[in-house]
């Protein structure tokens, strides 16, 4: 187990190279996470120095496609932080962005607060503590030169690979009435079409969403009411570059788009 001073310098040199561009082969050995609680420790401190809020909290690897993507066998939790939220239908900057993908997300804001306990929370008491669901994309990226090979501790401490997020806005349908297990998202991106479906996110996105709440349970961490989780992408990666726009169609669940520079 690291301790405070290792896990504050830790924090320190990620925290450096996302505000230089930069990237790094792996943490310095003294302060490289052994553990997921070594990386969520450090995912904490960076949290203290981020120039936003904490807007909400996102899911990496809920589906077959992300876990190869990064090279994890199970989901890792990271912090959105509110400099990093994109308006719908606004322009994201592709500058220092290697991962270069886009991911088309079930999100949920949350209408009270989960607190920690003993006991698990239920997929039904999660969901019944949620406010509004929310289509969404993301716009994961890594600090680390291969990510695939970082390992899931380090992937934790580098914010489970948050880099931009956009959310858009919340359903006026009946999303509770809905089986989110089979709905499949339309994207469109350079003129083809891709399509989605909520099995890809851990086999549920109400599941995924609950997965979250436990993680941040076991971490001794409130769910808050007014955060948002995103539960991780329904369809596997879209490559990006500068130029292309991004739109996602949940159909009654409502759309969300970006475009890139």
């Amino acid at each position: 187990m690291l301790d405070k001073d290792q896990i504050a310098a830790a924090s320190q040199v990620l925290v450096k190279h996302w505000r230089d561009g930069t990237k790094l082969d792996a943490l310095d050995a003294r302060l490289r996470p052994q553990s997921r609680a070594d990386g969520y420790a450090i995912q904490a401190a960076l949290e203290t120095q981020s120039s936003g809020k904490l807007f909400g909290w996102k899911i990496a690897a809920t589906s077959e496609s992300g876990q190869k993507h990064i090279n994890v066998t199970g989901p890792l939790a990271g912090r959105i932080m509110s400099d990093t939220v994109i308006a719908d239908g606004g322009t994201a900057s592709m500058l220092g962005n290697e991962m270069r993908v886009g991911e088309p997300e079930f999100a949920f804001r949350m209408g009270r607060d989960l607190s920690p306990r003993a006991v698990p929370y239920t997929v039904d008491e999660v969901l019944a503590a949620v406010g509004t669901f929310h289509p969404a994309i993301e716009i994961p990226d890594s600090r680390f030169t291969d990510f695939a090979s970082a390992g899931e501790a380090q992937l934790i401490a580098d914010n489970a690979c948050a880099h931009l997020f956009v959310l858009g806005a919340p359903t006026t349908a009946d999303w509770r009435a809905l089986d989110l297990v089979e709905e499949q998202p339309q994207i469109t991106l350079r003129g083809q079409r891709y399509i989605g479906h909520g099995k890809n996110v851990l086999g549920d996105p109400r599941a995924a969403l609950a997965w979250l709440a436990n993680e941040l349970r076991g971490l001794g961490i409130t769910l808050r009411a007014g955060e948002v989780v995103t539960t991780g992408t329904c369809h596997p990666p879209l490559p990006i570059k500068a130029g292309d726009h991004f739109a996602a169609d949940f159909g009654v669940l409502g759309k969300v788009s970006v475009g890139f520079v």
